[in-house]
């Protein structure tokens, strides 16, 4: 478990980086690049805007999320 909770700390880390780097304020797409960028430094594998069904009211669409290093 405590890999995990490493992991999380890093992830969580590379987060705050970005956003104390770009400033509030900006697209969730911008961050999203600035991100993916950080986790590469921090050598952690990531996927990005991978489709995932989800139900919504009986309905099936379709998300885009990030997936991090647990998920690859």
């Amino acid at each position: 478990m405590l890999l995990y909770q490493e992991l999380s700390e890093q992830v969580i880390g590379a987060i705050i980086e970005a956003h104390k780097e770009l400033g509030p304020g900006l697209l969730e797409s911008s961050y999203e690049e600035c991100l993916c960028h950080e986790l590469s430094l921090r050598g952690i594998p990531f996927r990005r805007q991978v489709p995932q069904p989800v139900a919504y009211k009986r309905h099936r669409v379709e998300l885009r999320i990030s997936l991090g290093h647990c998920c690859r």
